[in-house]
């Protein structure tokens, strides 16, 4: 039986966010499917075969640059905007009120004697 080597990364991986990370890659297969072959995709993306193939496999060694390749490739590359959106980031946005002073003081007017 053959088994593949996992990286680093996919060891120490927790189960979910492998998931989460094969979730995009079987969106991809899924979108480029209903109209384009894995040719016609890899060379739209400008990558090789053996590259693109992970992607739709949800392998977390791909690069990011790949994956917006492909986005790019699918009509979707404005998605990648999205991806982490700080107008959505509630604990973020928590912090950052925290931090802001709690009162602020006009500042004192002079009387206009010297």
């Amino acid at each position: 039986m053959f088994y593949l080597k996992m990286s680093k990364i996919e060891e120490i991986m927790p189960a979910n966010l492998k998931r989460a990370i094969r979730k995009p890659g079987h969106d991809i297969n899924t979108a480029r499917r209903r109209n384009l072959t894995v040719a016609m995709m890899t060379q739209r993306a400008s990558i090789a075969k053996p590259t693109y193939l992970p992607v739709e496999k949800g392998d977390p060694n791909v690069s990011f640059g790949i994956y917006c390749m492909v986005l790019f490739a699918l009509g979707e590359a404005d998605r990648i905007n999205d991806l982490l959106d700080i107008s959505r980031d509630e604990t973020g946005l928590l912090l950052d009120e925290a931090r802001l002073p709690k009162r602020v003081h006009p500042p004192k007017q002079s009387s206009g004697v010297l």
